[in-house]
């Protein structure tokens, strides 16, 4: 696993030293999705190389991605203006939406089309080779040179606008100038990660770092730790639990920045507490009523619908839903988990033994490896029609939950409100 992975580890480390500080701009001048357009734009020229007949790893295409990809940095550099009749967020939203149309367009007429928009999308970092590490890294670490050297004018521009008006930097120099190094690295990272990877690298470990820290240093320092340690976790993920790697990546972006959210609303909730005391935390259980009242409505009303905490709660405490059950479809219930254990069981004993066959490991005759095909495909089908009891027998669960359980959750939720109401009439 360490030798598969290091490679990749190593190529999100270089991503997310250029990527954070280029975030830090990103989110300073708001342009949100500046990243999101140009890379869509460096797609769309990977897409017309792809058509042209050029490999997506090479030379050719990677040029066609950038020509493009510059052209659409000096769109952005020249439509920033202070007093503009049209926000440069609607241009950058225009770009993208037209690119990635293009994109579909351009893609439905080359061969393995669909292969092409995944690999765009999400990448192929885990194939990543080490020419491939040195090579990014290189160029990074010469562009982060050259933003270094210009950091005082770029940090002026990006964070104090005005300031930088009031001292006669010339803006759309430099804009041009910041927009084609994005467009240069964009381009770079694109190929290795995809598009929805390098916009999470951009934007996410910035923004948490926004929330947490204060200062260029240290909004770097950590955006830089953050990153690093996500792609590790999502590395890691992806080898435990066999998913595909750049969006398995994208997806533990969203739960660190979820996870922050939360734990950053609490300690904002834990603040106001000891300030107002506990009638700060009005609004909270006005809200968690509201949630309890529309799932006891939907439940009341619809019973039939997927309830999802419903089918938590009788996951935890089957009880829940055997109370609603006659004595004899409590024993039919029982007696088809217990069939589906046994058939899962058997299932996977099965499906082990074809992988082995597969991967030759097993010596078996075609006959032999036919009759086991069947077997698993018939034993799959009494595992189904046990799903299909399970799924019967909830539904007549919820008819009866729908008056006991959704009725009186409707009315409970509208507690917390009737309280508060009740308090402020007294006052």
């Amino acid at each position: 696993m360490t030798e598969l992975l290091a490679l990749p580890f190593l190529a999100c480390l270089v991503l997310t030293g250029m990527h954070v500080y280029l975030g830090l701009h990103v989110l300073a001048r708001g342009v949100i999705f500046v990243d999101l357009a140009l890379a869509q734009v460096a797609a769309l020229g990977l897409t017309v190389a792809i058509l042209a007949g050029h490999p997506v790893q090479s030379d050719a295409a990677y040029w066609y991605a950038l020509a493009f990809a510059l052209g659409g940095a000096a769109l952005f550099a020249l439509t920033r203006t202070r007093e503009a009749t049209v926000p440069q967020e609607a241009i950058i939203g225009i770009v993208y939406a037209v690119s990635a149309a293009l994109a579909v367009l351009v893609v439905d007429r080359a061969p393995q089309g669909a292969e092409h928009i995944k690999q765009l999308l999400v990448g192929s970092i885990l194939t990543v080779s080490a020419a491939d590490v040195i090579a990014l890294a290189g160029l990074y670490a010469a562009i982060g040179a050259l933003l270094w050297w210009a950091r005082g004018p770029m940090l002026e521009i990006s964070l104090n606008p005005e300031r930088a008006v009031e001292r006669g930097r010339r803006m759309v120099l430099w804009d041009v100038a910041f927009y084609g190094t994005f467009a240069l690295v964009v381009t770079s990272s694109v190929r290795v990660a995809g598009v929805l990877l390098v916009f999470s690298y951009l934007v996410v470990p910035t923004a948490i770092a926004a929330l947490l820290a204060r200062g260029v240093g240290a909004r770097l320092g950590l955006g830089w730790g953050l990153g690093a340690a996500v792609s590790g976790a999502g590395l890691l993920a992806s080898w435990q639990w066999d998913l595909p790697t750049g969006a398995t990546i994208v997806a533990a972006f969203g739960a660190a920045i979820g996870l922050t959210a939360v734990l950053f609303g609490l300690a904002r909730a834990l603040r106001a507490v000891r300030t107002r005391g506990a009638a700060a935390l009005a609004p909270a259980w006005i809200a968690l009523g509201g949630l309890v009242t529309f799932a006891g409505a939907l439940l009341a009303g619809f019973p039939r619908a997927d309830h999802l905490w419903l089918d938590a709660l009788e996951s935890v405490a089957p009880v829940v839903q055997e109370t609603f059950l006659t004595a004899e479809e409590r024993a039919a219930r029982r007696e088809a988990l217990e069939e589906i254990d046994r058939g899962e069981t058997e299932l996977a004993r099965l499906r082990a033994v074809g992988e082995e066959v597969r991967w030759g490991a097993r010596a078996m005759d075609a006959d032999k490896e036919e009759r086991l095909r069947q077997f698993i495909a018939g034993r799959s089908e009494i595992v189904a029609g046990e799903r299909l009891v399970l799924h019967a027998l909830r539904e007549r669960a919820r008819e009866r939950q729908r008056y006991w359980v959704g009725v009186p959750l409707a009315i409970l939720g509208i507690l917390p409100w009737l309280a508060l109401r009740q308090r402020e009439l007294r006052r």
